[in-house]
Order: C-alpha cells, then sequence, then structure tokens
C-alpha cells in the first residue's frame, strides 16, 4: 500500500509539475534572442511589442542579439535553452523554413525544437537600387539585366535568406541573370547599395526604409501581394509585371519545444494583445511591418508548408549549404 501511494504521488507530481511551473511563472527577466543584429527586421520589432507584454507579465524582457550564420547561431541558442518559458526566441522564414529546406544537417530542428507562440506580422521586401542606375521602374531593371548578363549584382544574406531565394525566383521568373552577393547582415549591405558599389538592394524595411525616404535610394517595387502601407506609391513586383512573383518575410515568437502548455498560452495571450494595441500595430506598420497573429497549432501547419514550399525552390536553383 505504501509503495502504491508513493507510485501515485510520483505521477501526481509529474501531471501537475507544468501546472506548478506555470502557477510561479514569471518570477524574473525573460530572455528574447534576435537572431540578426541590432536594428535588423526581429529586433525593430521586438523592442516595439516586448515592453507591452513585460508590463502584462510583470517581468522585463531584454533583447539578447545573437548573430551570424544567416541567423543559425542564434536560433540554436534558443533551440538548446531550458523550456521553462524564460528564454524566446525571434525567427523568421529564413531561419525556421530556408535554413531547413537548404540544410539537411542544420544543428537545430524548427519543427521538433520549437513551439510557435505567434506570428508577428510579415515583411514586403524592397526591390531598390542606388539612384544611379539607370532604372526607372522594374521592367526597366529586368531589361538593363538582359543585356548585361551577371553585371546587376543583388544583396542576400547568404544561401538560406529570403533575398537569395527571391533573386533566384526572380531571375527564374524573368530569364536574367543576377548576381548574389552575400552579407552579415541587410544593414551592412545597404551601406554597399548607398555607396554605389552594388546596384540592387533586396531588402527588408528596416534597414532599407529610412534611405529610401532620405533618396539615398530609388525604390522599384516591393514584393508582397499588396503594396505596403509605408510606401503606398511604390508597386508591387506583380503590378509591374512579374507574374507569380511574392516574396514576403514572416517574424514569429518560439519558445523551446516541451515548455508547459499553461506558459504557452500565456505568452500566445499577451504576444497577440500586445500586437493588437493601435499604438503597437501603427510603429509596426511603420517599419513596412503587416501586423498578422496565428495560433501555435495553426502556425504549426503553415511552418510545415513553408519548409516544404521553399525546398522546392532551392532544389530548382540548386542551391546549396554554405
Amino acid at each position: 500500500m505504501i509503495k502504491a501511494k508513493s507510485v501515485l504521488a510520483f505521477a501526481l507530481a509529474l501531471a501537475t509539475g507544468g501546472a506548478l511551473a506555470a502557477d510561479t511563472w514569471p518570477s524574473r527577466p525573460i530572455r528574447l534572442v534576435a537572431p540578426f543584429p541590432a536594428g535588423s527586421s526581429v529586433d525593430a520589432a521586438a523592442r516595439v511589442i516586448t515592453p507591452r507584454v513585460a508590463d502584462a507579465l510583470g517581468q522585463s524582457i531584454v533583447i539578447d542579439n545573437r548573430a551570424g550564420a544567416s541567423g543559425a547561431i542564434g536560433v540554436e541558442v534558443g533551440a538548446r535553452a531550458t523550456p521553462d518559458g524564460y528564454t524566446l526566441t525571434g525567427g523568421t522564414t529564413s531561419t525556421h523554413a530556408l535554413a531547413p529546406a537548404l540544410n539537411p544537417h542544420l544543428s537545430y530542428n524548427p519543427q521538433r525544437d520549437f513551439i510557435p507562440i505567434t506570428t508577428i506580422g510579415h515583411l514586403p521586401y524592397i526591390l531598390a537600387v542606388h539612384p544611379a542606375v539607370a532604372a526607372k521602374n522594374l521592367q526597366e531593371l529586368i531589361a538593363l539585366a538582359r543585356s548585361k548578363p551577371g553585371e546587376i549584382r543583388y544583396t542576400t544574406v547568404g544561401n538560406a535568406s529570403m533575398a537569395r531565394l527571391g533573386g533566384e525566383l526572380l531571375s527564374s521568373l524573368t530569364g536574367v541573370k543576377l548576381t548574389p552577393i552575400a552579407y552579415k547582415s541587410s544593414a551592412q549591405s545597404v551601406v554597399d547599395t548607398i555607396a554605389g558599389r552594388i546596384e540592387l538592394q533586396f531588402g527588408t524595411m528596416a534597414p532599407v526604409l529610412p534611405h529610401v525616404r532620405s533618396g539615398r535610394l530609388r525604390p522599384l517595387a516591393v514584393t508582397g501581394s499588396k503594396r505596403a502601407p509605408a510606401l503606398p506609391d511604390v508597386p508591387t513586383a506583380q503590378e509591374a509585371g512579374i507574374a507569380n512573383f511574392e516574396v514576403t518575410l514572416w517574424l514569429a515568437v518560439f519558445a523551446p519545444a516541451k515548455t508547459p502548455r499553461a506558459i504557452v498560452d500565456r505568452l500566445h495571450r499577451e504576444f497577440t494583445a500586445a500586437i493588437a494595441l493601435p499604438q503597437v500595430r501603427d510603429a509596426l506598420l511603420a517599419q513596412g511591418l503587416l501586423p498578422e497573429t496565428s495560433t501555435p497549432a495553426a502556425f504549426t501547419k503553415t511552418l510545415a508548408a513553408e519548409i516544404s514550399r521553399w525546398r522546392e525552390v532551392a532544389k530548382k536553383a540548386n542551391l546549396q549549404p554554405e
């Protein structure tokens, strides 16, 4: 009888452990790993959203920038973290869909090692050129690239990046040869484009938008299905005549797999509530981000579909892991 009671007590402890952890969580600051440098899209969005979430939770949220290897360094940190709700990871299409599609030997598995909290939103890219480039619109750029095969260079942050896959898709759809130039970050690539050392900036909104507004870069198109609220006068690539060309970067928040469900649910509730605040939405829109949230279950399905989609694009372009 004593042994039976001991076994029952142990089983009850296992069953309620997650609930007990959630009841006392959070009791100390939370870390959100941003796998890209300060000023990147993930970093910029996180710094708008997390203060509101921190207020709701009663604990601070510290942004921990861990850049490198197209985001893989920071994401691995998040994947290996203790699943107790005190380490979150900002992820993107690049880190959680393109990387596994390109690299079967990736050091983390986005589907096995993480559980989604919510998406933050979708970010179209800007196709922008230095003002000295003889192209006032996307069709003129395509014509220029066709007349000079391989001479139009565009910026990427490596093979496992949306810019690289997007560039390959653009080349495939238009039949022109573009040359990718890899940088460690979008911010660094913008510097070279502004200086005229690179012709085409295939960049996200956060690092590119200020230079478009200042006139140091000329926008030709955005890559989403709709015009970006931050650049209402700039056409989409499809409006500019490139049918079926749509490339957007989603941003999301993840927790390590096996994080207690009660904690995941609380985080989901507080992040979605923060993103829904008018002042937060306005700030995200000003960055060029189109706010959008999702449930953990729905995004789990989306992630699987995204990995499959981009694996096909990478295979067609014969891209290999770096």
